[in-house]
C-alpha cells in the first residue's frame, strides 16, 4: 500500500501540466522562453491565463497526494514527509519528460499549504513581498524556498516535515542554479517592471 502510494504520488506530480498545455496553444514551451515547463514560462510564452491554470494545476500535483496521506489515509509523519517530497521530486524530474521538469515551486506551494496551512501562508507572503518588490520570479522563488523549512521548524516543530522542507528546498534551489547565475550577471528577465 505504501509504495503503491509512492509511487501514484511520483506519477500524478509528473504530469507536466506547463508542457500539456503549451500544446493544446499549439506551443511547445520547452523551445520558447526559458524553456521551463513552469507557471512563469508559460504566462510568458501563451498568456496569463493559461500561466495560471497551469499553477493552479501544479499546485494541486503536491497538494492533494499529501493531503490524502494526512488527512484520509492518515499515514504516520514520517510517510507524509516522504510523500511531499516524492510530490515536488516528481515533478521536477518527470518520467514523462525524460526526467526533467519544473522547478518545483508552485508544487511546493501546494505541499506547504497540505503539511501547514500556516507556513504556506507566511511563505507565499514573502513569495509575494519579494516579488512585488523586484519584479523578479526567480528571487522570490529562491528566497521563499530557502526560508521554508526555517517556519515550518518554528509553526509546526515537527522533525519529519522540517527535513522533507529542506530537501525540496533544495531541490528548487538547485533547479534555480541559471536564474541564479543571471541574477549574480543581472541579466535576469523581470516578470513585472520591464
Amino acid at each position: 500500500m505504501n509504495l503503491a502510494f509512492l509511487f501514484f504520488t511520483y506519477i500524478v506530480a509528473s504530469i507536466p501540466f506547463g508542457y500539456i498545455i503549451g500544446k493544446l496553444f499549439g506551443k511547445d514551451v520547452t523551445k520558447e522562453g526559458s524553456g521551463n515547463i513552469g507557471a512563469t514560462n508559460v504566462a510568458r510564452t501563451i498568456g496569463k491565463k493559461a500561466g495560471a491554470l497551469v499553477l493552479i494545476l501544479d499546485m494541486l500535483k503536491g497538494f492533494i497526494p499529501v493531503y490524502l496521506a494526512k488527512n484520509v489515509f492518515y499515514f504516520d509523519d514520517k510517510f507524509t514527509a516522504l510523500t511531499a517530497l516524492v510530490a515536488v521530486a516528481g515533478h521536477c524530474f518527470s518520467v514523462f519528460m525524460k526526467f526533467n521538469g519544473g522547478k518545483g515551486v508552485a508544487t511546493g506551494i501546494g505541499v506547504l499549504i497540505a503539511l501547514s496551512p500556516q507556513t504556506a501562508v507566511i511563505v507565499v507572503t514573502l513569495w509575494l513581498g519579494v516579488f512585488l518588490t523586484t519584479g523578479y520570479v526567480s528571487l522570490a522563488s529562491i528566497i521563499s524556498a530557502g526560508i521554508s523549512w526555517v517556519v515550518i521548524s518554528y509553526i509546526d516543530g515537527n522533525y519529519y516535515y522540517t527535513v522533507a522542507v529542506f530537501v525540496a528546498s533544495l531541490i528548487i534551489v538547485v533547479k534555480h542554479s541559471s536564474n541564479i547565475d543571471r541574477l549574480l550577471k543581472g541579466t535576469e528577465n523581470r516578470f513585472i517592471y520591464k
